[in-house]
């Protein structure tokens, strides 16, 4: 039976306006974990029922979130988030691409010393575990001095693949050492996955918006891209999928199904397995970008599409930069039954991936530091998306809308119509702020008012301040 207070109210619900007055009064902020079901109960006197009601009621009204095996933390409330971003359904044919000449002048712009770095894809080095990288560099030059003296031939260090491969049940798989190669980052995976499958003038299905060194990568192979619709939260539309299949003759499709660059959504297990088998019953291979899959906010790792691909058809490519150390370029990819081309391709291109960095990664996963690091990693980058998620949503203009990213450290923001991302690009920079315009996203020229934001640096004034003069930089533009 239902406890209730002497006004006839529910008692849960007294409860949990104890916390909902104490976040609102600030007591508690984004970020901070509220007691325990079992230290608030023992501390109000009540039923560890009631209280579990009271921090389900505060969940639902998107006040706390549930961390698995970590407890109740304060998150931004709904109400003070901006919505979605619209869903844009309309199909769009293949189209060559164009974006490496601005994309250039914008990587440029966003590496200048002294800018505050909102168009940084990839974490603070305050949240990379650096001293511990370097004094396992340090042990493995003192021990092995002679570790850079020979190749690491394709396909790379078999300590490494080990590793890589016993992680792999965690996601869904079983893969052997065998079947792993290392790379140079995950884009040397994404272009040797690319030239195995495909060759210049084909069309390759993409992700819209997509990561633009997708793009990149299939503008200098000379191929055509075919943007599909995909949902902020859902990913591929695969209606859509499926009927750009049957109109034109897609070569393969690239995917990064966990954690996307730049929505943050995470595919459900059903869709990643009927993407596999659409895309199996016409014999097209799925190339899986999954650079940030272990940065989702659930602490239990997601499936990858590798794990329901029963014909060797999805190529999985994955990398330590976007969680270690960017610097370090260690990536791997399994190919499936294309493992042969991707490993010739491989040594034509670069011939074998730098020794140490994969020495030294390969002994921080043995060690069990990454998993360590990770769950901090999660944790800190989860606070960072709501703090700067309820500060465009109280700065920029009304019109404004926001994705709610299941993982990774980005956000994907759309503006108003009257306000051109590019333009917008360039004045943020005359204020020592990088950005990254949407039109880079895309193909076929969408998303001219959007723009990505990284999360990726802890909250400071600093960062409010930069949010504040971008804010007023839209309200210039909506006028």
């Amino acid at each position: 039976m239902e406890e209730t207070t002497h006004s006839g109210e529910p008692l849960y619900l007294k409860v949990a306006r104890l916390i909902e007055a104490q976040i609102q009064a600030g007591g508690l902020r984004v970020g901070d974990r509220i007691p325990s079901i079992r230290s608030f109960s023992r501390q109000q006197k009540v039923s560890v029922s009631t209280t579990l009601q009271a921090y389900f009621w505060l969940e639902n009204r998107g006040y706390v979130e549930a961390r698995n095996k970590s407890g109740f933390y304060v998150r931004v409330p709904l109400e003070d988030l901006a919505p979605e971003p619209k869903f844009r359904t309309a199909d769009s044919g293949p189209a060559e691409v164009g974006v490496g000449d601005v994309l250039m002048k914008v990587m440029r712009a966003v590496a200048e010393p002294g800018m505050v770095p909102l168009g940084a894809a990839c974490p603070a080095p305050a949240l990379q575990p650096y001293h511990k990288l370097n004094r396992i560099t340090r042990s493995i030059a003192h021990s092995d001095p002679f570790h850079s003296s020979y190749y690491q031939f394709p396909p790379g260090s078999e300590l490494l693949r080990r590793q890589i491969a016993r992680r792999s049940l965690e996601f869904g798989c079983s893969f052997s050492a065998a079947d792993i190669l290392i790379t140079c980052g995950a884009m040397e995976a994404l272009n040797l996955c690319l030239r195995a499958v495909a060759g210049p003038g084909d069309v390759i299905a993409i992700e819209s918006p997509t990561y633009f060194g997708v793009l990149l990568a299939i503008e200098a192979l000379g191929m055509k891209a075919l943007e599909i619709p995909t949902h902020p939260r859902t990913g591929l539309n695969l209606d859509a999928l499926e009927s750009s299949i049957k109109k034109h003759r897609v070569k393969a499709c690239i995917a990064m199904t966990n954690c996307q660059n730049p929505l943050g959504y995470i595919m459900g297990d059903e869709k990643k397995k009927a993407l596999v088998d659409l895309l199996a019953r016409r014999q097209i291979p799925l190339i899986e970008d999954d650079l940030s899959g272990d940065l989702a906010f659930d602490l239990e790792r997601p499936k990858v599409a590798k794990a329901f691909d029963r014909n060797g058809m999805v190529l999985l490519c994955s990398s330590f930069s976007k969680v270690l150390a960017p610097g370090f370029r260690v990536g791997w990819v399994e190919a499936g039954r294309y493992r042969k081309e991707v490993e010739r391709l491989k040594f034509l291109t670069t011939i074998a991936t730098p020794s140490l960095p994969q020495l030294v990664v390969a002994n921080f996963l043995e060690s069990g530091g990454y998993d360590r690091h990770l769950r901090s990693l999660r944790l800190a980058l989860n606070d960072q998306i709501q703090a700067m998620s309820k500060a465009i949503a109280k700065y920029f203009p009304s019109g404004t809308r926001l994705t709610r990213p299941a993982g990774g450290y980005l956000l994907w923001v759309e503006l108003p119509k009257s306000v051109n991302a590019l333009k917008l690009f360039r004045q943020a920079i005359a204020e020592k702020i990088t950005i990254i315009p949407g039109g880079l996203f895309s193909a076929s020229g969408h998303y001219q008012s959007h723009i990505r934001i990284s999360c990726g640096y802890p909250w400071s004034d600093q960062i409010d301040r930069a949010l504040v003069t971008l804010g007023k930089l839209c309200e210039e533009f909506a006028r």
